[in-house]
């Protein structure tokens, strides 16, 4: 989900911000209240809502909370550890590690709306003391040094322009020998153009992925020794797989919120563009854990 690196004063908006606003004020009217009346109209009681029922606009990156599940037992994650959850959105992935995992979690995003929701979400779901949210820059996080054992990431490093900067951030609120876990998505084999619009990036401009190699010797060169590398291209293949059809039935329209309120109109066409870029190679999907090199 999205973060990224704010503009200095003065400057126009940076794009990143443009695209991710333009999902949270999609009918003109604020991403929170367009998501409660949604709730309760689905026939729940938005201040008290189940992991279950939000799981639709809770874990917004491919293999929902199969992938984050199976990235948090990669990484070992242990109770009491303290993780700081990079492009949280609506603070799926910082709930499911609190909850299941004992952790200590604060998620930040650069999006001031998926952090108004995501503190909703906790509150609603029993959680909103074993989470914190901050809307901000991943590049000037307001936490003090060797802060977290943990930042975690899923599919957001690529939102960023200026990744080096983000990632001497991480070395900065790493405790000796902590780990970075990313689920990430990377550029493909297949250099043909992407398939737009899709879900962080409507047009070229936009969209800064890079190959596998490249992201690889960015991590490595930033300091973060690579412990485990997976490819899990097939699984999320399947997954969107899956979504897709449902999308497309006749009964696609959920009895509880999902993902289309949130990214709006073109959210089918995204997913379904997401789907053809992973089954043609123009992009794949990583999974890792890196430690800190004690330089």
């Amino acid at each position: 989900m999205p973060t990224g690196t704010l503009p200095p004063a003065g400057e126009t908006r940076c794009p990143l911000n443009a695209h991710y606003d333009a999902f949270s004020a999609a009918d003109g009217r604020p991403l929170l209240a367009r998501l409660q009346a949604a709730f309760a109209a689905a026939g729940c009681d938005p201040q008290r809502l189940s992991s279950d029922e939000v799981a639709g606009i809770d874990q917004l990156h491919l293999g929902g909370r199969q992938a984050s599940r199976a990235l948090a037992e990669l990484g070992g994650l242990q109770r009491g550890e303290r993780v700081l959850d990079v492009g949280c959105g609506t603070g799926g992935a910082s709930r499911l590690l609190a909850e299941a995992y004992g952790c200590v979690v604060t998620g930040i995003d650069i999006t001031a709306a998926f952090i108004e929701v995501a503190e909703w979400l906790s509150r609603a779901t029993g959680l909103g003391e074993a989470t914190r949210f901050l809307a901000g820059d991943a590049a000037q996080v307001p936490l003090a040094d060797a802060s977290v054992e943990v930042i975690w990431c899923q599919h957001a490093l690529m939102n960023m322009p200026h990744v080096e900067q983000v990632l001497a951030e991480w070395r900065r609120l790493l405790a000796p020998g902590g780990r970075v876990l990313l689920h990430e998505i990377v550029a493909g084999d297949n250099p043909a153009p992407l398939a737009l619009p899709v879900p962080w990036a409507r047009t070229a401009s936009t969209s800064h992925l890079c190959g596998r190699e490249a992201w690889l010797a960015t991590l490595d060169a930033a300091g973060f020794e690579a412990e485990a590398v997976n490819d899990v291209t097939e699984a999320a293949l399947a997954w969107r797989q899956v979504h897709s059809r449902r999308e497309a039935s006749a009964e696609a329209a959920p009895a509880l919120p999902g993902p289309a309120l949130i990214f709006g109109p073109e959210f089918a066409q995204m997913g379904r563009n997401l789907r053809d870029n992973l089954a043609a190679g123009k992009v794949r999907i990583l999974a890792g854990v890196w430690r800190c090199r004690s330089d």
